[in-house]
């Protein structure tokens, strides 16, 4: 279903315009003055609104401001048109919470450019996880099936800690919630450190977090990634804890039970050695190897390295 844009301008040759440029890849929807806009906005609920500065009855700014002070409009995304010499009116319009301008007389694809990069940047930040800020399951796996359908070598590496729960519940959820921004901090500098470009960093859920990169650097961000989290993790520990190196729970019979201190598991899948056909398939392979790496005591990762086939050379 094609996304919705209202456009509220008093100038029917200015609408007429846009519309004619929007109809093309939108459903396009007019007001001409600034009350039929707000109107239309209760009643169409569109995905974003084009909005003329000067109208005899509201001004653009009137109409951002408006919109904006009501929480279902908060995440509408609202562009202004403006003249070729309102500066002014571009920086009062940000100020009111609009998410872009548009010059008169508009130039048709930098318009066209400007409003998909906008409906682009919404629909990945619907995607995100609203912890870390990364990729959620949905664009995991578009990435990861992407890289098998175009028949490349990568290296996906899945990420989990062991003994967070344990954490969390003598820490509480607030200092857990700390623990996963950290991790996911480390995951994204090492990627960039010692990764490829192009590589690619997602939250699956909770402490379970993915890389995608090449097989001839996975090791390298593994090691440096298990360096920093077990040098700046301690730094969530008190003390005595700390000197221990372990915390002590209670489980569900009451019971107490002592932990070691948080660690990281990187299970490492590799297309190098293996012909993959799917993101499922990945996910199997994956959690074989998780599962011996919980065998490990303390941070460490594994690479699957069974196949028939020597290694691919490098792409």
């Amino acid at each position: 279903m094609s996304k919705k844009i209202l456009i509220v301008d008093d100038s029917p040759f200015f609408r007429g315009q846009l519309g004619l440029a929007l109809s093309k890849e939108y459903e396009v929807i007019e007001a001409g003055l600034g009350a039929e806009g707000l109107d239309l906005v209760k009643k169409e609920k569109p995905d974003l609104v084009l909005l003329d500065v000067v109208m005899p009855d509201y001004s653009g700014f009137d109409i951002c401001r408006i919109l904006r002070e009501s929480e279902s409009n908060n995440l509408m995304p609202i562009i202004m048109i403006t003249s070729q010499d309102a500066q002014e009116d571009i920086l009062i319009g940000l100020e009111y919470g609009a998410d872009d301008y548009v010059k008169k007389p508009f130039n048709e694809r930098e318009l066209l450019s400007r409003i998909k990069n906008i409906f682009r940047r919404i629909d990945r930040n619907r995607n995100a996880n609203p912890l870390t800020g990364l990729n959620g399951n949905i664009e995991i796996q578009r990435e990861v099936t992407s890289r098998i359908t175009k028949g490349l070598r990568f290296a996906v590496i899945y990420a989990d800690l062991d003994n967070f729960k344990a954490y969390n519940d003598v820490y509480g959820y607030s200092n857990g919630d700390r623990i996963i921004v950290l991790t996911a901090d480390i995951l994204a500098d090492q990627m960039a450190l010692f990764g490829s470009p192009g590589d690619f960093i997602g939250h699956i859920g909770g402490d379970d977090f993915i890389i995608v990169s090449t097989p001839d650097k996975a090791e390298a961000i593994c090691g440096s990634v298990i360096a920093e989290f077990d040098e700046k993790v301690l730094g969530f520990y008190n003390d005595e804890d700390r000197e221990r190196g372990v915390i002590t729970t209670k489980n569900r019979k009451g019971e107490v039970e002592t932990f070691p201190i948080m660690s990281i598991s990187l299970a490492i899948v590799t297309n190098e050695r293996r012909e993959i056909n799917s993101y499922v398939e990945v996910g199997e392979i994956s959690a074989e190897v998780k599962k011996k790496l919980k065998t490990m005591p303390g941070s460490n990762y594994f690479m699957d390295r069974r196949g028939s086939a020597p290694p691919l050379p490098a792409q």
